[in-house]
């Protein structure tokens, strides 16, 4: 789905106020949910979560927090419900075999840098991760599933949005109350710059929760390669625009962009549609790498890869020794 605007308006919309009910009851039974006592896994279970539905940067920190874990002499595997994918799992995803259809997006992505288990039974996941080699579970989302127990619970929060307007699912982005939320959590990480991200970061002090902060970086070649180069760029990610900003900031001459919803599957003939018009305007495509997961095969696109630059990296090491 694509969230709408009023979720990350501060002021209280109409709709928000209309919906307020809805999210009361929604998030009264998240709640709950959240609550019950998860199943201890083979080994010890790091989670990268949201408070808030759609994209924070959950895959880029997990992957930051598996080239953490190999630096500090530790075997990583990842994790996730490969939200999208039809396959139930447990299934050790192959990049060479896998489709996101299959598997999900994410999961094509977390593969190419450590073993990853796709499974909508965590306990089996994690079993399965623990067969694969695992001495640490990376879990991709899965903040707000209480089925498997966490050792080191990291929540991700888009510095520019924060908790949007604070409300509950549909009347706002959270998955549940915020408040219930942060006991559930052992450290918070800002990506990006932000009054509300600020926000959030004093909202973790205040319980005594680490509060890091860090911003997704272009991968320098890729950056250079685009720099100066006419891009209609798309992307089905949580917030597009992010996107679009990263690749002005790098100093690509935006001229199109085209926004799809979050994990959006894009058909063939949306492929030759975005190709057709980027030939005729003689625009470079260009896209997430996430979002090449769900691209047909065989149509040629140009991604920028982004990676996590930690403001305090020092610190962000010392929550995983503790592992």
């Amino acid at each position: 789905m694509r969230a709408p605007g009023f979720w990350w308006r501060e002021e209280p919309a109409p709709a928000a106020r209309l919906l307020a009910p809805v999210g009361a009851v929604y998030g009264a039974l998240a709640a709950r949910r959240m609550a019950r006592v998860g199943e201890a896994a083979p080994c010890p279970v790091v989670c990268i979560g949201n408070f808030t539905l759609g994209g924070a940067g959950k895959t880029p920190t997990a992957l930051a927090v598996a080239a953490c874990l190999r630096d500090l002499g530790r075997h990583p595997v990842f994790l996730s419900r490969g939200y999208g994918g039809r396959l139930p799992g447990p299934v050790r995803v192959d990049p060479a075999r896998h489709e996101a259809a299959e598997i999900g997006d994410e999961p094509l992505l977390l593969a190419r840098a450590a073993p990853a288990i796709v499974a909508r039974d965590r306990v089996a996941g994690a079993r399965a991760c623990a067969a694969a080699g695992a001495d640490t579970i990376v879990m991709d989302d899965g903040l707000q599933n209480p089925s498997l127990a966490k050792d080191l619970a990291i929540a991700v929060f888009d510095g520019a949005v924060g908790l949007g307007n604070g409300r509950v699912f549909p009347a706002g982005p959270l998955r549940a109350p915020a408040a219930m939320q942060w006991g559930h959590v052992h450290a918070a990480l800002v990506i990006g710059e932000g009054e509300p991200g600020a926000r959030v970061r004093a909202a973790a002090r205040e319980r005594g929760l680490p509060a890091l902060r860090c911003r997704l970086v272009a991968d320098p070649a890729a950056a250079e390669a685009l720099r100066g180069r006419r891009v209609l760029a798309f992307a089905g990610i949580g917030r597009p625009e992010k996107f679009f900003a990263t690749l002005r900031e790098i100093g690509a001459d935006l001229r199109e962009t085209r926004a799809f919803p979050d994990h959006h599957a894009f058909t063939a003939a949306e492929a030759e549609a975005l190709a057709a018009e980027a030939a005729a305007k003689n625009l470079l495509l260009v896209t997430t790498e996430k979002d090449r997961m769900r691209w047909p095969a065989a149509r040629p696109v140009t991604t920028l890869p982004v990676v996590l630059a930690l403001d305090e990296p020092e610190a962000f090491r010392d929550l995983l020794r503790g592992l």
